[in-house]
């Protein structure tokens, strides 16, 4: 299909790492291609974009932050009044560089970038990370020019399953692997005081940590260490106090190594745990999930029991192709970590096939296929207009 280069888009979505991060990466791969395109970000001042937008080297366009109520309420009748002032500030920006496109990733400024790209005239693209569409996407799709999602069952109009674009970490990663994967590991555990050589669980319930997979773990520690494996246990902010007394108190009764329960509360360098990781228990982001399937790396994944549903719904197809288990977090008690978590760390075949399976069902460059939609809508753009 026909694309044209791309010299100037705005890219939207902010508020979480999961908007945040696909957008960094789409961003990096249109630089990339077009070194002199014009790039402006919509985001808010007090999101995440806020700081991780300038620090890529990209120029951030403020945009009032405009949530869509799901029940009536007084941020209702607010709403006009906001929304109005979002679009006008997301046209700003279109009119600033000319933009030739607007890419929007979901999530608060989606919304009035949409909006603001219809009264312009200027072709959307829109990227939906979860199975489960959220509001402003779902909105977006329906007059955009190209829609990509991360999975293939998501249910918007005219979409083409691309696979969720990965920060450059991971990226990175991915292709050290695949040079020497043995080497990748022996850097990772070097730079994390572990062992290489022993079988590697990480734990995460990302940055916020789950309690629940905390508690589930802390239950297990002495099977664990009973075992001979290591543990990565990153438990979230604040939330590491239950799990270090779990570790002292298996360490002092059994005899065990300390040193093979490490317990933090957060990794900054997420991908260093990836690279030493055998087996990965963890909430089932789309992140998450699309990361380690590009890794290859199996998983335990425990979906959040609460929202709309959507995280087990990204987990299914991955664990359908035998590349984790799912286990609900209701499930996910001591008794069933002491029972199968050792079991599987030492059956390598079973972590191999696991792996593999992972690895195939992975997608490595999805930032790629979403810039060739930006380039198919500029491109079918142009056309129209006759330049």
């Amino acid at each position: 299909m026909k694309t044209s280069a791309v010299t100037s888009v705005v890219l939207a979505g902010g508020g979480t790492a999961g908007h945040v991060n696909p957008l960094l990466a789409v961003a990096d791969e249109l630089r990339a291609r077009e070194p002199d395109a014009r790039v402006l970000v919509l985001g808010t001042t007090s999101g995440l974009e806020a700081d991780l937008v300038p620090a890529r080297g990209y120029r951030l366009w403020p945009v009032p932050r405009v949530p869509l109520p799901r029940r009536p309420s007084v941020d209702l009748l607010r709403l006009p009044g906001r929304l109005t002032s979002a679009v006008r500030a997301a046209e700003a920006a279109i009119d600033e560089i000319d933009a030739q496109a607007v890419v929007g990733f979901g999530g608060y400024v989606s919304t009035p970038a949409y909006l603001a790209a219809r009264r312009r005239g200027v072709p959307v693209v829109v990227h939906e990370q979860n199975a489960r569409p959220g509001l402003a996407n779902r909105l977006g799709a329906r007059w955009a020019a190209r829609v990509g999602t991360t999975f293939g069952d998501t249910a918007l109009p005219g979409a083409r399953a691309v696979g969720l674009p990965l920060r450059a970490e991971i990226s990175d990663l991915v292709a050290e692997r695949s040079r020497d994967a043995a080497a990748a590991r022996v850097r990772a555990a070097d730079a994390l005081g572990l062992d290489p050589t022993v079988p590697t669980l990480v734990v995460t319930g990302g940055s916020s940590g789950a309690a629940s997979v905390n508690a589930a773990l802390a239950g297990a520690v002495d099977a664990l260490l009973g075992a001979g494996v290591q543990v990565l246990h990153l438990t979230g902010r604040d939330k590491s106090g239950p799990v270090r007394t779990a570790v002292d108190a298996a360490v002092a009764a059994g005899g065990h190594e300390a040193s093979r329960y490490q317990v933090r509360e957060y990794l900054s360098e997420m991908h260093l745990g990836l690279a030493v990781a055998d087996l990965v228990v963890a909430r089932s982001g789309a992140g998450t999930v699309c990361e380690l399937a590009a890794l290859g790396v199996p998983a335990v994944y425990v979906p959040l029991p609460i929202g709309n549903g959507e995280q087990r719904l990204n987990a299914a197809p991955l664990v359908s192709a035998g590349g984790g288990l799912l286990v609900a977090d209701d499930d996910l008690t001591p008794a069933w970590v002491a029972e199968q978590v050792p079991a599987l760390l030492r059956d390598t075949d079973r972590l191999a096939r696991m792996a593999d399976a992972a690895r195939a069902a992975g997608v490595r460059d999805a930032a790629a296929r979403v810039a060739d939609l930006v380039g198919e809508a500029v491109a079918e753009s142009a056309e129209r207009s006759g330049s």
